[in-house]
Order: C-alpha cells, then structure tokens, then sequence
C-alpha cells in the first residue's frame, strides 16, 4: 500500500485532504472519504464534521475525541467564544475552565438534566454556578448544531439558585467622601458616569467624536443599544454638556480623542481607573475612621464604580426616563436591577 502524506497522517483510514491556495493567499481546505471503488464523496470543509461523516460511511462511533465535553469545549473556545465581547470571553473561558472539572471526560449523550443539578447543588459559588449552567447550556446547543449529539439539552428545566441583586445605594455623603479625594480624571470619571448612567467600560470609550450636534453618542457594549443623549436643554449646555466643554478645555493640549484621558493624556484603562478609584477609597475610608465614624467607613469601604450607574437609576424620578438613558427596553429591570431607594411616601400627619 502506497504510504499517506504527512499532511494525512493524522486523518483516519481512507479520508484525505484537498489543499488549495487562492489567489489573495488563503488557503482552500477541503476533506473526502475514498471508498472501494475509488470514488470520492465529500465530506465538507470542516474537519470535526468530515470525521463524523467519516465515522457513518464506515458504520462505526464517532471519534472519542468529538464524544465527549473535552472536545466539545475544545472547539466551542476556537469556533465560538472569540466571536463574543472581551469581557465574555473572560467569563466563558474561566466558566469553562471550572465546568472542565467535572465534565471534560463525560460523554455528552451521558449528561441528564439530574447530572447539571447535581453540579449546581455541589458548588460552593451559587451565583457563578448559575453563570457555569448557562454556559454549558449554549455549549450543548451549539454541539447539536454541530451534530454532536442529538438529545434535547439537559440544562432545559433545571431549577437556578436563587439570586439576590446587589442593594447598594451610595448616598450624598458617600459620594462626596470619595469624590473629595479623588484627583481629576477620576472626577471626570465619576462624573461622567453619573450623567449618563452609562457602565464603566461604556464611560471609558467615550470619545470627543461622539459628541454630535446637542447630543452625546453611545452604543453600549453589552447590549449594543444606541442611545443620543441630550447636551442641552432649551438650547443652554445642561450638565452633561458643561461638564463635556469643561473636560475638552482641560484636554485641549493632549492629542488623544477620548474623553477621559490622564494627567500624561493617555486613554484611562481600566486598570488605570480602578487604580485611582481604590486610593481615593481608602484615603475616603481612612479619614471617616481617624474621625471615628466606622459605619461611615464601612459604607465607603462597599462603595463600587459600578455602584453610579444604580445611583444615577434611583435619583431619576420619572422610571421612565431611567430606563431610557439606562438603555433598558423594559422598566421593571431598572425598577428590580437599578433602583435602589424605597419608593416616596408621606408622614402619617
């Protein structure tokens, strides 16, 4: 028998290889299954498919490799998870990397709506338990497109721990503790987010060629939800617009476009934000504590940058409205989520 090429060696018996290079320099790949009688059928251009459909010509399993999770989540990382935002392929990628230890070597027609309730149940992290489920939910949906399996997702039915969003309200005087502390891109920061109630990776890009006409241009990262919002009312700079010509006055003498820059006029990053939010935390928390007002200082101590945009939420009056500049197409998610301040009533006399 006449020996296979080295580019076929690793491909099963009578499955080949078609390579061919285009004109723009890709390459054109293609595989086929030779049968007895010479004649070649085609088994497409992706490789874990054309094994599967190696495996039904020749009436035999298919490869243990594409049977089981370690696999699957293999191709799910290199097909799937760098379509996703960056900040969800961090998260896809440490919630697999934790779902690996139980299933990597299950076969996927073994797991059973019992087996992922099992899983919830064994996890000390609830919350991340629920985030791991819901992965491993679209991992098994993405295989039955694939046709790795054919069964219907286990995940579908299984109960979710109990989630309790997050309650904190950081109050005037919370605000002003760290806000004093903080130098002037932090403020600039601080600032921004709160009016526009925008998240901190969507306040970060904010750029000065996003300003359009009287409006503010954003497109929110998560959701990709377009918003225009208003630098002006009655045809006067309101908040948000004095604080955009004050920010762009600072700035005027640093080449870099984005609206929140550092004292050098380098873009902030997250990391450079975080930073600065924590040393203006601590210089907030410590004084509370040399004036020996402790449950101040815990306050500030639980004070997050995340924290604004809720604050933002829950000081607009008309829900509304907040939900609008929150981006949310349906206000009892801003009501559940972001509103963290009980509802207005009066005195009994």
């Amino acid at each position: 028998m006449r020996p296979r090429k080295a580019d076929t060696r690793n491909l099963p018996p009578r499955m080949y290889r078609w390579t061919r290079t285009r004109k723009n320099g890709k390459v054109w790949i293609s595989y086929f299954y030779l049968d007895l009688t010479g004649k070649a059928i085609p088994l497409g251009k992706d490789l874990d498919q054309a094994r599967i459909k190696w495996a039904e010509l020749e009436a035999k399993e298919k490869p243990l490799d594409l049977r089981t999770m370690k696999g699957i989540f293999d191709r799910y990382i290199r097909d799937i998870v760098p379509k996703k935002a960056p900040r969800t392929q961090r998260d896809n990628l440490a919630e697999i990397k934790q779902l690996r230890t139980m299933f990597d070597s299950a076969p996927i027609d073994s797991i059973t709506p019992a087996t992922i309730a099992g899983y919830r149940d064994a996890r000390s992290a609830k919350v991340r338990a629920n985030r791991e489920i819901a992965t491993i939910s679209h991992v098994f949906n993405i295989a039955r497109e694939w046709g790795l399996t054919t069964k219907e997702n286990p995940c579908q039915g299984v109960r979710k721990n109990k989630e309790t969003p997050r309650d904190y309200y950081a109050n005037d005087v919370v605000w002003e503790a760290v806000y004093k502390k903080a130098d002037q891109e932090l403020k600039d920061s601080m600032d921004l987010a709160y009016l526009t109630g925008q998240r901190p990776a969507d306040v970060l890009v904010m750029r000065n060629d996003d300003v359009e006409g009287d409006y503010l241009g954003v497109e929110q990262n998560k959701t990709h939800k377009k918003l225009r919002i208003q630098l002006t009312t009655g045809g006067v700079p309101n908040s948000l617009g004095q604080l955009i010509e004050n920010m762009s006055a600072r700035n005027a003498h640093h080449v870099c476009s984005y609206l929140i820059v550092s004292a050098r006029g380098k873009r902030m990053t997250a990391k450079m934000l975080r930073d600065r939010w924590d040393k203006a935390r601590e210089k907030a928390k410590g004084e509370a504590l040399e004036k020996g007002d402790r449950l101040l200082a815990d306050r500030i101590g639980n004070f997050q940058f995340r924290d604004i945009r809720p604050k933002a939420a829950s000081e607009i009056t008309d829900i509304s409205e907040a939900s609008l500049l929150l981006g949310h197409t349906k206000g009892d998610i801003t009501e559940r989520v972001y509103r963290r301040v009980g509802a207005i009533a009066k005195p009994s006399k």
